[in-house]
């Protein structure tokens, strides 16, 4: 082999391996680039769940709770104020006894006796004896839950505790305190008005 030959084949392999290595950094210059995206988009995608998971640990907004006590506090104050009001509005009646004007609830009337030209409001403790005739107090009383059992008897519905009936086609009616009066023929229809529903009494007050 010449000496002209050795420096050419030294001169071939030196452009050979620039080429090698010039590709080979082109190869990872172009897999840098591919994987620089992904890189971006993974770490925008974690930045996400780290801001998000962030949100869900932030502690909660205590703010909130004095706001509710406050309205908890207003909403009983409320309530006892309606519960007063009602109790102002429950139907009353008043009525002159010995000189003086008596008001009491009506619902504490249990039932209202005629006595001569009087009548007996059977009031517990005590009755009162008002100056009234039963056909008139009858009807000042019926939008208050008041009817006729008997032509001397007007007794208040809610104070009815149980009803018997007689062979003789009358009942016998019994209100709070134990004390009984009769329903007569004549006005057992009224009996009716005693309840809004009656089960396995269909024939009961006909």
């Amino acid at each position: 082999m010449s000496a002209r030959e050795v420096p050419d084949e030294k001169a071939v392999a030196g452009e050979m391996f620039v080429q090698q290595a010039v590709c080979a950094h082109v190869d990872v210059s172009a897999s840098q680039v591919r994987r620089a995206p992904i890189r971006s988009i993974e770490s925008r995608r974690d930045c996400t769940l780290e801001s998000t998971a962030d949100e869900f640990c932030e502690p909660a907004d205590t703010s909130l709770l004095s706001v509710i006590r406050f309205d908890s506090a207003n909403l009983m104050r409320v309530l006892r104020q309606l519960e007063i009001i009602a109790k102002r509005q429950a139907p009353r009646i008043a009525f002159k006894v010995k000189g003086r004007i008596l008001l009491i609830d009506l619902a504490d009337i249990l039932a209202v006796q005629a006595e001569g030209n009087y009548v007996s409001l059977q009031h517990l403790p005590s009755p009162y004896l008002v100056h009234e005739s039963l056909s008139s107090m009858t009807e000042k009383l019926k939008p208050y839950g008041f009817i006729r059992i008997h032509r001397s008897v007007v007794v208040n519905i809610s104070a009815v505790e149980e009803i018997h009936p007689l062979p003789t086609g009358e009942y016998r009616l019994r209100v709070k305190g134990g004390k009984e009066y009769l329903v007569t023929r004549t006005y057992k229809h009224n009996l009716r008005d005693l309840a809004q529903l009656w089960v396995g009494s269909e024939r009961l007050c006909g």
